[in-house]
């Protein structure tokens, strides 16, 4: 491993601390709490058991006293030392991260040629975005019939493409809004253009003409007429009720965008625009503590009721949160075309990428010993963590900070007693932080005059605490 040259300083990393931020001490605190408050007989709330896994998994996640990684530099010995992650899908901000800009960097290098790229946005009306969020042949109805009239509309519009020539898209489930709601919706990513098979080049590829508004127009119509159909088949929706929704105004309650348009030579756009669609629920930059009842979350643009943020109770954030964990063993994005799995054509297409070829690993590696020894293979849609941080944050982890060589990690620690060793060697709490147990409801105190009522001291701050009537009121019915 070479040393940095002089003057070639490597950026500083800094290991994360999740402990100290307000998200985590917010489900330290009141996760049993609300855990209690769903199991219990009288209520009707529930939550679901991979939710549960979710928020009890992201308590674990950066946490040295659960075990890490250890990295050593060969030439000073420095060490350093690598938190295990919870690989959450929604809680975790950094797992989320992670996610985000693996998914754009594999589309950007190994799959999507360099062609021009637009976005296509839809959402459904509210009536319809319930069975979109708990029927999965339902979601997978609408976004087929998508994806459908986006391949039609292309087809129709490329001038040479036959009547067989096919698209290629990257369509991503939003089951979000911006305020932690559940909003249903989809982000796809289409190639502007067709694409046919070629005798000799093996596939060829025909360009749309400009969209113009009159073109989404036609596409919006075709897809809420054949949508609404699909749910009256299924049971899902009444023919009257279809009737009338096929009658309103504004689009009937669909909202269909296609003005984000990226360049075939902007690659960075491309990444930028696949982090945006492939982005967690939730920013932790945007989450403040107000005081110990109650927390805002910034929101990224003011709302239909104009408001800029959100006034949350520790409940309630955690109730938010745990509904937006997309149910296990369902894909957030999925590949359409020539780009899906057993499409003829994604071998030819996806070769086209511009690392599709040179980010396949070497069979062998030379050691010291002029031995050859079988490098493990790496799926190209699995980055190294340091990789994806050095993309993202221009600092390399692995870098040692004393002289700049690159450190390898030499052994994983799970035990509990090399972990305490370790960790008290370098003065690291050795054991996690503490979570707290589930709390019962306000105590009610009774004052002189016999009077029950709250301890305003400990609960003047709960919005939820409704305050005595100033008045006796009287609530029999007087006929």
């Amino acid at each position: 491993m070479a040393v940095q040259p002089h003057g070639c300083t490597p950026a500083a990393y800094r290991r994360r601390s999740p402990a100290d931020t307000p998200l985590y001490r917010t489900v330290q605190n009141h996760l049993e709490t609300f855990l209690a408050l769903c199991h219990d007989d009288w209520t009707d709330e529930r939550i679901a058991p991979h939710a549960e896994r979710e928020l009890r998994g992201y308590l674990e996640c950066g946490i040295l006293a659960y075990g890490f990684a250890r990295a050593r530099c060969g030439e000073c010995g420095q060490d350093f030392l690598v938190a295990f992650s919870c690989k959450g899908r929604t809680v975790c901000p950094s797992c989320n991260a992670r996610r985000m800009a693996e998914t754009a960097a594999h589309l950007v290098d190994h799959v999507l040629p360099p062609l021009p790229v637009r976005q296509w946005v839809l959402t459904v009306p509210k009536r319809l975005r319930y069975c979109l969020q708990n029927n999965r042949e339902a979601l997978n109805s609408a976004l087929r019939i998508f994806l459908d009239e986006i391949e039609r509309h292309l087809r129709a519009h490329s001038p040479g493409a036959g009547p067989d020539a096919r698209a290629g898209a990257v369509a991503f489930i939003h089951r979000f809004g911006a305020s932690l709601n559940q909003h249903t919706h989809f982000h796809v990513c289409v190639i502007d253009g067709v694409f046919e098979p070629d005798p000799h080049d093996g596939v060829r590829f025909f360009a749309v003409e400009e969209l113009d508004w009159q073109d989404a127009e036609v596409v919006q119509a075709r897809r809420r007429r054949r949508i609404l159909r699909a749910f009256v088949r299924r049971g899902l929706l009444d023919k009257d009720d279809r009737k009338e929704m096929e009658q309103w105004n504004h689009g009937g309650g669909f909202s269909l965008d296609a003005t984000v348009r990226i360049a075939a030579n902007d690659r960075h756009g491309l990444e930028r625009l696949l982090r945006y669609c492939a982005r967690g629920p939730f920013a932790a930059e945007r989450l403040e503590e107000l005081d110990q009842h109650r927390l805002i979350y910034r929101l990224p643009k003011p709302g239909p009721d104009g408001r800029t943020q959100l006034i949350l109770s520790p409940l309630e954030l955690i109730e938010r949160l745990a509904a937006l964990v997309p149910p296990p063993r369902q894909h957030r994005h999925r590949y359409y075309g020539v780009l899906a799995p057993n499409a003829p054509l994604r071998a030819a297409v996806t070769a086209l990428a511009p690392e599709s070829s040179a980010a396949q690993l070497p069979p062998s590696v030379e050691t010291s010993g002029n031995e050859p020894r079988e490098t493990p293979r790496r799926s190209p849609a699995r980055y190294l963590w340091a990789m994806l941080l050095a993309r993202i944050y221009e600092a390399f982890p692995l870098t040692c900070p004393q002289c700049g060589t690159e450190m390898r990690i030499v052994a994983f620690i799970t035990e509990a007693a090399p972990v305490q060793r370790i960790l008290n060697h370098i003065d690291e709490p050795t054991t996690p932080p503490r979570i707290a147990p589930a709390r019962g409801p306000p105590p009610w105190e009774e004052d002189d005059s016999g009077i029950t009522s709250l301890d305003e001291e400990r609960f003047s701050g709960d919005p939820l605490a409704q305050p005595e009537p100033e008045y006796e009121f009287d609530q029999r019915v007087t006929w």
